[in-house]
Protein backbone atom coordinates (compact mmCIF):
# COMPACT_ATOMS: atom_id res chain seq x y z
CA UNK A 1 0.00 0.00 0.00
CA UNK A 2 1.47 3.76 -0.46
CA UNK A 3 1.61 6.19 1.91
CA UNK A 4 0.33 9.43 2.25
CA UNK A 5 3.17 12.30 1.29
CA UNK A 6 4.46 14.42 3.86
CA UNK A 7 4.35 18.17 3.63
CA UNK A 8 7.46 20.10 1.92
CA UNK A 9 8.53 21.18 5.89
CA UNK A 10 11.90 19.91 7.64
CA UNK A 11 11.99 16.74 8.84
CA UNK A 12 12.36 18.67 12.00
CA UNK A 13 8.79 20.43 12.25
CA UNK A 14 6.88 17.91 10.10
CA UNK A 15 4.90 15.92 12.81
CA UNK A 16 4.62 12.18 12.06
CA UNK A 17 1.73 10.76 9.77
CA UNK A 18 1.01 7.02 10.14
CA UNK A 19 0.43 5.60 7.16
CA UNK A 20 -2.90 5.22 5.71
CA UNK A 21 -4.72 2.34 3.39
CA UNK A 22 -6.25 3.23 0.58
CA UNK A 23 -10.41 2.67 0.74
CA UNK A 24 -9.87 0.28 -2.61
CA UNK A 25 -6.80 -1.99 -1.55
CA UNK A 26 -7.34 -5.51 -1.83
CA UNK A 27 -5.43 -6.24 1.93
CA UNK A 28 -7.51 -3.93 3.52
CA UNK A 29 -9.34 -5.51 6.40
CA UNK A 30 -13.11 -4.19 7.42
CA UNK A 31 -15.54 -5.55 9.82
CA UNK A 32 -17.67 -7.83 9.20
CA UNK A 33 -21.39 -7.54 8.40
CA UNK A 34 -22.59 -8.90 11.21
CA UNK A 35 -20.55 -6.61 13.36
CA UNK A 36 -18.92 -9.88 15.44
CA UNK A 37 -15.72 -8.23 14.82
CA UNK A 38 -14.44 -10.76 12.30
CA UNK A 39 -12.29 -9.20 9.61
CA UNK A 40 -12.81 -9.68 6.20
CA UNK A 41 -11.61 -9.16 2.96
CA UNK A 42 -12.57 -6.00 1.14
CA UNK A 43 -13.08 -7.94 -2.12
CA UNK A 44 -15.75 -10.15 -0.17
CA UNK A 45 -14.01 -13.74 0.27
CA UNK A 46 -13.25 -14.76 3.11
CA UNK A 47 -9.96 -14.19 4.99
CA UNK A 48 -7.15 -17.15 4.07
CA UNK A 49 -7.12 -17.60 8.14
CA UNK A 50 -10.12 -16.83 10.37
CA UNK A 51 -9.42 -16.84 14.25
CA UNK A 52 -11.90 -19.19 14.72
CA UNK A 53 -10.01 -22.03 12.73
CA UNK A 54 -6.89 -21.84 14.74
CA UNK A 55 -5.79 -24.12 17.04
CA UNK A 56 -4.55 -23.74 21.17
CA UNK A 57 -1.48 -25.03 22.57
CA UNK A 58 -1.13 -27.42 24.96
CA UNK A 59 -3.08 -25.69 28.01
CA UNK A 60 -5.96 -24.43 26.12
CA UNK A 61 -4.26 -21.08 25.21
CA UNK A 62 -3.86 -19.79 21.77
CA UNK A 63 -1.91 -21.57 19.05
CA UNK A 64 -0.87 -21.58 15.70
CA UNK A 65 -2.45 -22.73 12.68
CA UNK A 66 -0.93 -25.21 11.97
CA UNK A 67 0.01 -26.36 15.67
CA UNK A 68 3.22 -26.81 17.27
CA UNK A 69 3.88 -30.12 17.80
CA UNK A 70 4.59 -31.00 21.43
CA UNK A 71 6.65 -32.83 23.28
CA UNK A 72 7.25 -36.44 21.45
CA UNK A 73 5.41 -39.43 22.53
CA UNK A 74 7.53 -42.03 24.20
CA UNK A 75 6.13 -45.75 23.89
CA UNK A 76 6.68 -48.49 25.63
CA UNK A 77 9.37 -51.17 23.96
CA UNK A 78 7.12 -53.60 22.33
CA UNK A 79 7.00 -56.94 23.54
CA UNK A 80 9.08 -60.03 21.93
CA UNK A 81 7.21 -61.54 19.58
CA UNK A 82 6.22 -65.11 20.47
CA UNK A 83 7.85 -67.52 17.49
CA UNK A 84 11.10 -66.67 18.94
CA UNK A 85 10.27 -67.74 22.54
CA UNK A 86 8.72 -70.89 20.63
CA UNK A 87 12.12 -71.65 19.31
CA UNK A 88 13.44 -71.52 22.25
CA UNK A 89 11.94 -75.12 23.05
CA UNK A 90 12.70 -77.07 19.91
CA UNK A 91 16.36 -76.12 20.07
CA UNK A 92 16.86 -76.63 23.35
CA UNK A 93 15.61 -79.98 23.01
CA UNK A 94 17.97 -80.70 19.96
CA UNK A 95 20.73 -79.43 22.08
CA UNK A 96 20.24 -81.74 24.79
CA UNK A 97 19.69 -84.89 22.55
CA UNK A 98 22.77 -84.70 20.85
CA UNK A 99 24.98 -84.10 24.10
CA UNK A 100 23.42 -87.20 25.32
CA UNK A 101 23.71 -88.94 21.95
CA UNK A 102 26.95 -87.76 21.70
CA UNK A 103 28.03 -89.01 25.41
CA UNK A 104 26.64 -91.94 25.07
CA UNK A 105 28.00 -93.02 21.47
CA UNK A 106 31.79 -91.73 22.35
CA UNK A 107 31.57 -92.68 24.90
CA UNK A 108 31.97 -89.51 27.40
CA UNK A 109 32.32 -88.79 30.68
CA UNK A 110 28.42 -88.39 31.15
CA UNK A 111 28.14 -92.38 30.30
CA UNK A 112 30.06 -93.03 32.84
CA UNK A 113 27.83 -91.10 35.27
CA UNK A 114 24.35 -92.03 33.59
CA UNK A 115 25.43 -96.14 34.06
CA UNK A 116 26.66 -95.22 37.77
CA UNK A 117 23.29 -93.76 38.37
CA UNK A 118 21.40 -96.44 36.86
CA UNK A 119 23.12 -99.09 39.13
CA UNK A 120 22.27 -97.17 42.21
CA UNK A 121 18.68 -97.11 41.16
CA UNK A 122 18.28 -100.28 40.25
CA UNK A 123 20.12 -101.48 43.91
CA UNK A 124 17.78 -99.16 45.60
CA UNK A 125 14.96 -100.60 48.11
CA UNK A 126 12.05 -99.46 45.82
CA UNK A 127 9.33 -101.86 45.68
CA UNK A 128 10.28 -104.15 42.81
CA UNK A 129 6.54 -104.50 41.49
CA UNK A 130 5.91 -100.80 42.13
CA UNK A 131 8.58 -100.45 39.60
CA UNK A 132 6.98 -103.18 37.52
CA UNK A 133 3.62 -101.45 37.18
CA UNK A 134 5.00 -98.06 36.44
CA UNK A 135 7.34 -99.23 33.39
CA UNK A 136 4.27 -101.08 32.31
CA UNK A 137 2.45 -97.57 31.97
CA UNK A 138 4.98 -96.89 28.90
CA UNK A 139 3.44 -100.45 26.89
CA UNK A 140 1.53 -99.49 24.09
CA UNK A 141 -1.25 -101.59 25.14
CA UNK A 142 -1.53 -99.20 28.40
CA UNK A 143 -0.74 -95.56 26.94
CA UNK A 144 -2.38 -95.65 23.37
CA UNK A 145 -6.02 -96.39 24.50
CA UNK A 146 -6.15 -93.51 26.74
CA UNK A 147 -4.94 -91.43 23.90
CA UNK A 148 -7.40 -92.92 22.25
CA UNK A 149 -10.10 -91.67 24.59
CA UNK A 150 -8.74 -88.54 24.72
CA UNK A 151 -8.68 -88.23 21.07
CA UNK A 152 -12.82 -89.01 20.83
CA UNK A 153 -13.42 -86.15 23.48
CA UNK A 154 -11.31 -83.72 21.81
CA UNK A 155 -13.22 -84.67 18.39
CA UNK A 156 -16.68 -84.38 19.94
CA UNK A 157 -16.11 -81.32 21.68
CA UNK A 158 -14.48 -79.46 18.58
CA UNK A 159 -17.77 -80.70 16.57
CA UNK A 160 -20.10 -79.42 19.34
CA UNK A 161 -18.62 -76.07 19.86
CA UNK A 162 -18.42 -76.04 15.74
CA UNK A 163 -14.68 -75.19 15.00
CA UNK A 164 -13.55 -75.13 11.57
CA UNK A 165 -11.10 -77.12 11.63
CA UNK A 166 -11.52 -79.70 14.73
CA UNK A 167 -9.86 -82.50 12.99
CA UNK A 168 -6.51 -80.75 12.89
CA UNK A 169 -5.73 -81.11 16.44
CA UNK A 170 -6.23 -85.05 17.06
CA UNK A 171 -5.05 -85.25 13.69
CA UNK A 172 -1.54 -84.29 14.74
CA UNK A 173 -1.85 -85.93 17.81
CA UNK A 174 -2.10 -89.45 16.07
CA UNK A 175 0.84 -88.95 13.85
CA UNK A 176 2.81 -87.80 16.65
CA UNK A 177 2.34 -90.97 18.36
CA UNK A 178 2.90 -93.06 15.10
CA UNK A 179 6.32 -90.86 14.51
CA UNK A 180 7.31 -92.43 17.85
CA UNK A 181 8.48 -96.02 16.60
CA UNK A 182 9.53 -94.32 12.94
CA UNK A 183 12.27 -92.67 14.99
CA UNK A 184 12.96 -94.64 18.07
CA UNK A 185 13.84 -97.84 16.32
CA UNK A 186 16.42 -96.31 13.75
CA UNK A 187 18.27 -94.26 17.14
CA UNK A 188 18.30 -97.20 18.53
CA UNK A 189 20.27 -99.54 16.05
CA UNK A 190 22.72 -96.71 14.99
CA UNK A 191 24.05 -96.07 18.92
CA UNK A 192 23.62 -99.81 19.26
CA UNK A 193 23.90 -99.18 23.06
CA UNK A 194 24.09 -102.29 25.93
CA UNK A 195 21.43 -102.62 28.05
CA UNK A 196 21.88 -102.62 32.04
CA UNK A 197 22.85 -105.67 33.86
CA UNK A 198 20.04 -107.80 35.04
CA UNK A 199 17.73 -110.01 32.97
CA UNK A 200 18.54 -107.79 29.95
CA UNK A 201 22.06 -107.82 30.19
CA UNK A 202 23.96 -108.99 26.91
CA UNK A 203 21.63 -107.47 24.48
CA UNK A 204 21.84 -103.98 22.73
CA UNK A 205 19.67 -101.39 21.37
CA UNK A 206 18.19 -99.22 24.83
CA UNK A 207 19.53 -95.98 23.54
CA UNK A 208 16.80 -94.31 23.79
CA UNK A 209 13.63 -95.83 25.47
CA UNK A 210 10.49 -96.77 23.11
CA UNK A 211 8.70 -96.89 26.58
CA UNK A 212 9.60 -94.09 28.06
CA UNK A 213 9.01 -92.37 24.75
CA UNK A 214 5.50 -93.84 23.93
CA UNK A 215 4.37 -92.84 27.41
CA UNK A 216 5.12 -89.02 26.79
CA UNK A 217 4.32 -88.78 23.69
CA UNK A 218 0.68 -90.65 24.64
CA UNK A 219 0.12 -88.95 27.64
CA UNK A 220 1.28 -85.68 26.74
CA UNK A 221 -0.95 -85.59 23.55
CA UNK A 222 -3.72 -86.42 25.45
CA UNK A 223 -2.88 -83.49 28.07
CA UNK A 224 -2.60 -80.78 25.30
CA UNK A 225 -5.66 -82.60 23.95
CA UNK A 226 -7.84 -82.04 26.82
CA UNK A 227 -6.26 -78.76 28.04
CA UNK A 228 -8.83 -76.65 26.56
CA UNK A 229 -11.37 -77.92 29.74
CA UNK A 230 -14.43 -76.37 30.74
CA UNK A 231 -12.80 -75.32 34.23
CA UNK A 232 -9.64 -73.55 33.84
CA UNK A 233 -8.69 -74.75 36.92
CA UNK A 234 -8.59 -78.34 35.98
CA UNK A 235 -5.31 -77.22 33.09
CA UNK A 236 -2.26 -76.89 35.53
CA UNK A 237 -3.14 -79.79 37.44
CA UNK A 238 -3.54 -82.31 34.11
CA UNK A 239 -0.18 -81.46 33.17
CA UNK A 240 1.84 -81.14 36.36
CA UNK A 241 0.29 -85.16 36.71
CA UNK A 242 1.60 -86.19 33.41
CA UNK A 243 4.76 -84.74 33.78
CA UNK A 244 5.03 -86.83 37.07
CA UNK A 245 3.63 -89.90 35.51
CA UNK A 246 6.77 -89.56 32.52
CA UNK A 247 9.21 -89.36 35.76
CA UNK A 248 7.81 -92.54 37.58
CA UNK A 249 7.79 -94.15 34.05
CA UNK A 250 11.80 -93.29 34.00
CA UNK A 251 12.31 -94.56 37.61
CA UNK A 252 10.27 -97.74 36.55
CA UNK A 253 12.33 -98.50 33.82
CA UNK A 254 15.44 -97.65 35.45
CA UNK A 255 14.61 -99.48 39.02
CA UNK A 256 13.52 -102.85 37.01
CA UNK A 257 16.92 -102.38 34.57
CA UNK A 258 15.33 -102.25 31.43
CA UNK A 259 16.87 -98.88 30.75
CA UNK A 260 19.85 -96.38 31.82
CA UNK A 261 18.81 -92.80 33.00
CA UNK A 262 20.08 -91.03 29.85
CA UNK A 263 18.08 -93.83 27.49
CA UNK A 264 14.90 -91.85 29.07
CA UNK A 265 15.97 -87.98 28.97
CA UNK A 266 16.96 -89.07 25.31
CA UNK A 267 13.33 -89.95 24.84
CA UNK A 268 11.75 -87.15 26.31
CA UNK A 269 13.60 -85.23 23.76
CA UNK A 270 12.03 -86.81 20.97
CA UNK A 271 8.79 -86.59 22.54
CA UNK A 272 9.07 -82.96 23.19
CA UNK A 273 10.20 -82.43 19.66
CA UNK A 274 6.51 -84.14 18.28
CA UNK A 275 4.76 -82.55 21.12
CA UNK A 276 5.62 -79.26 20.08
CA UNK A 277 5.13 -79.71 16.48
CA UNK A 278 1.44 -80.86 17.57
CA UNK A 279 0.79 -78.10 19.35
CA UNK A 280 2.22 -75.33 16.82
CA UNK A 281 0.35 -77.19 14.13
CA UNK A 282 -2.75 -76.98 16.51
CA UNK A 283 -2.33 -73.22 17.52
CA UNK A 284 -1.59 -72.29 13.61
CA UNK A 285 -4.85 -73.71 12.45
CA UNK A 286 -6.66 -71.76 15.19
CA UNK A 287 -5.41 -68.83 14.19
CA UNK A 288 -6.19 -69.35 10.83
CA UNK A 289 -9.63 -69.98 11.68
CA UNK A 290 -10.19 -66.92 13.76
CA UNK A 291 -8.84 -64.75 11.12
CA UNK A 292 -10.85 -66.01 8.48
CA UNK A 293 -14.29 -65.94 10.85
CA UNK A 294 -13.31 -62.08 11.90
CA UNK A 295 -15.66 -59.52 9.78
CA UNK A 296 -12.27 -57.73 9.04
CA UNK A 297 -10.48 -60.50 7.39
Amino acid sequence: MRETPRSQGTAGDAEPVLPQPRPGCALAHTTGASGSGSPHRSDGRPPQTPRGARHTGRHGGPGTTPPVPGLPTVHPPSAPRAPFFALLTPLALIALLALCTWQIAAPGPLRTYDERLGRAISGSAFPSPVAEFLADLGNTAVAVPVLAVALGWAVWCARRAGEPRWWLPPLAAAVAMAAVPALVVPFKALIDRPGPPGSLAGESGFFPSGHAATAAVAYGAAALLLHPLPHPRLRRPLLVAVAVLNLAVAAGLVRRGYHWPLDTVASWCLSGLLLWAMLSLSRISQGDGSSRSSPDG
